[in-house]
């Protein structure tokens, strides 16, 4: 179940320079003075690691930082939210029925985070130099966005 949930979150975060990794729910959360659970600061500097990453391999200008910084809280948010619907799953006692149901919870968690991350990042694109478009076109395309010509869709 691991490998599915590591194929989806590369997919989800790769393109947007943000590598699966999918640490134990024990590893990635800690009790707060709350009482609530919380990304440890491992995963969220991972997080931002990746997020300072894409920033660098797109040549991020001053004029673009304001877009860049909608993309970023977009990579951030989704990882929260990809990361609650992995833990629920994770740590609850349920039945087949149940678990194929928080399985599409997750599922669902990450198609929601690519429309959010597209949506953001549209605008971003379109305003960078062709030499950026290209470098962030090589970045998506090796996260399996792009399909080989000629490859059947069910293929990749």
């Amino acid at each position: 179940m691991k490998a599915i949930v590591s194929v989806l979150l590369a997919s989800a975060f790769i393109a947007a320079g943000a590598y699966a990794q999918s640490p134990t729910s024990a590893a990635r959360a800690t009790d707060s003075p709350t009482g609530a659970t919380r990304p440890d600061a491992g995963h969220d500097r991972d997080v931002q690691q990746r997020i300072a990453d894409l920033h660098a391999k797109l040549a991020i200008t001053p004029s673009e930082e304001s877009l860049w910084s909608a993309v970023a809280q977009t990579m951030r948010d989704n990882a929260g939210q990809l990361d609650a619907a992995i833990d629920k799953r994770e740590n609850a006692d349920t039945t087949a029925v149940e678990d194929l149901n928080a399985y599409g919870n997750v599922v669902q968690a990450h198609a929601d985070g690519i429309k959010k991350l597209s949506a953001v990042f549209s605008p971003l694109y379109t305003s960078m130099t062709d030499q950026q478009k290209k470098v962030a076109d090589e970045v998506f395309a090796q996260a399996g966005h792009h399909q080989s010509k000629g490859e059947p869709r069910a293929m990749k």
